[in-house]
Parts: structure tokens; C-alpha cells; sequence
């Protein structure tokens, strides 16, 4: 609904939704073909160019730049925005894979961390530039310096407000 036919954004009756005006409508539209379309665009090229998921290779890219190449599966899991029961998953292909194993955290045995391999990461350095490639093409490409900067910044506010404790966005 938008407001031409909705009883308004503003409500005052906690009954009534505060639906979108035409211009939150128009911003809010192609944003939500975005999460949809991108996503999958973005994993159609993984699994045609490298055989992997778009979330495989978030994994392997997050343990790739990781200290040790080495990451709990909490924090894995954290990195790569999904949870700790999908990327359980996730890891156990990658293990039968030979790209990644797991091992038992050394400073609190509680924990297990996830390890790249040396194949894995020869994985994820092929992966890469097909990749960085198509994020250009879809995205950064498309933008001016200015737009970049304003998608970082509206892309960090949003997160925030999604998830305050994810610093994906913050600056580095």
C-alpha cells in the first residue's frame, strides 16, 4: 500500500501501520529487488565459475584473511552473515572437499576453530578474481566516487539498525 491509499505514513492510532509515503516507496522498492536479485546473481557466478556458493566462498575468503588463516566457527559464522547451524554445514562440505578442517580451539577447548587449508586457500585465490570482477560489473562500476560513499554510509546506518552488533560496515 502506499499512502494515496492508505489511511496515512503518520498514524497516530497505534492500530494503524505507518505505511510508506510515494517517495519512501520509490526508495524502498528497488532496494528490496536488490537483496533479492543481487544475492543471486552474485552466487550464479560462483557456482558457475568456481563450483562453490557465494556463502562457500565467504567462508574460505573470511579464513583467507583471518591471522593463522584460522577463525572459531562463531566468529566464522559472524563473518560471513550466516549461522552457526548453516555453516556448520557448510564447513563439512568444505572438509570433504579438502579445503578446510576443524580443530579444537587451543585457548579454550569449548571452541572450534575453522582452518583453511592450503588447497582451500589455492581455492579461494582462483576464486577470487571472477569474484571482485562481478562485484565491479554489478556494482562498484555502476556508482561515482560520491555514490560509493554514500552506499557505504547508508549501507553501515541500515546494518546497524538490522544488526547493532555487526561492524561489517565500520570504518577501517
Amino acid at each position: 500500500m502506499s499512502e494515496t491509499d492508505a489511511p496515512g505514513p503518520m498514524a497516530v492510532s497505534g492500530d494503524q501501520p505507518r505505511w510508506l509515503s510515494q517517495a519512501e516507496r520509490a526508495a524502498w522498492m528497488p532496494l528490496a529487488g536488490l537483496m533479492i536479485k543481487l544475492p543471486a546473481a552474485l552466487d550464479a557466478q560462483m557456482q558457475r565459475d568456481a563450483g562453490i556458493s557465494h556463502f562457500e566462498y565467504m567462508v574460505l575468503a573470511g579464513l583467507s584473511e583471518a591471522t593463522g588463516r584460522t577463525l572459531r566457527m562463531s566468529d566464522l559464522a559472524f563473518l560471513a552473515n550466516g549461522s552457526l547451524s548453516r555453516l556448520s554445514h557448510v564447513v563439512k562440505r568444505l572438509e570433504q572437499r579438502g579445503w578446510v578442517r576443524r580443530e579444537s580451539c587451543p585457548e579454550d577447548g569449548r571452541y572450534t576453530n575453522a582452518v583453511l587449508t592450503d588447497e582451500g586457500y589455492r581455492k579461494v585465490v582462483a576464486s577470487a578474481p571472477g569474484h571482485v570482477e562481478t562485484v565491479r560489473a554489478l556494482v562498484v562500476d555502476a556508482l561515482t566516487a560520491p555514490q560509493l560513499r554514500q552506499l557505504r554510509e547508508i549501507g553501515t546506518r541500515i546494518l546497524s539498525n538490522v544488526d547493532p552488533t555487526d561492524d561489517c560496515g565500520a570504518a577501517k
